[in-house]
């Protein structure tokens, strides 16, 4: 997708190639702000997990930021695919097998120079194997807390502001839950009250993939 601008100044998705430097940004964009939030992501999991996310999501991501400059001279499929498997490989817990599925499966659903619809498209299939992976739905208090409302959010058409908005306020919208998958539904009524870390590392990548894009 090149990178475009509407009459109203938002970005558009037009079918094009994405350039080298292009992923490079938004490789280093995304890894770096969940290196740069990694102790939050690991006082959220130390209130109802086994406070290991942050750790190993900075163990994953740095990991990833080690080839970047093989992972940036990849086609759009195989950089997504490559990310994938590293997480798989990288990220302990539950984390790395969901978040690997997510980035695998938008390789496998993703063309090189996908159009908007493709894109969001291609999310929501991501998206449903995270689902199908993780045998979780909306409202457990997971990450697809997060996934699910932005895979609709672009399939309705928002723009890049919409989509981090909706990241962000999923995110917030996880403190008021009771997990019932996972980890932390162990801890029953006790898990009321904290943000889903899977929930915020998620939000994060959005926020970062968004600001990028549309600078």
């Amino acid at each position: 997708m090149t990178a475009a601008q509407d009459p109203a100044g938002h970005r558009t998705a037009e079918r094009g190639p994405i350039d080298t430097q292009t992923k490079r940004r938004l490789i280093v964009a995304v890894a770096d702000t969940v290196v740069a939030h990694f102790e939050e992501l690991t006082a959220l999991d130390a209130s109802i997990g086994d406070g290991d996310h942050g750790h190993n999501m900075k163990r994953g991501f740095e990991a990833i930021l080690q080839d970047l400059d093989a992972l940036s001279a990849m086609d759009l499929p195989e950089l997504l695919k490559a990310v994938g498997t590293k997480l798989v490989m990288k990220v302990g817990g539950a984390s790395g097998p969901l978040y690997g599925t997510l980035f695998l499966a938008l390789g496998k659903e993703l063309p090189a120079e996908p159009t908007r619809r493709e894109a969001a498209a291609a999310f929501a299939s991501a998206v449903a194997a995270v689902r199908a992976r993780g045998k979780s739905e909306a409202g457990q208090k997971t990450m697809l807390d997060v996934l699910i409302p932005v895979a609709e959010a672009l399939a309705s058409g928002g723009d890049l502001a919409a989509l981090k908005r909706t990241a962000t306020i999923a995110a917030e919208a996880t403190v008021p839950m009771r997990a019932t998958r996972g980890r932390a539904s162990f801890l029953g009524e006790r898990s009321i009250g904290h943000m889903d870390p899977g929930a915020r590392s998620s939000s994060l990548m959005i926020a970062a993939f968004c600001d990028e894009w549309g600078a």
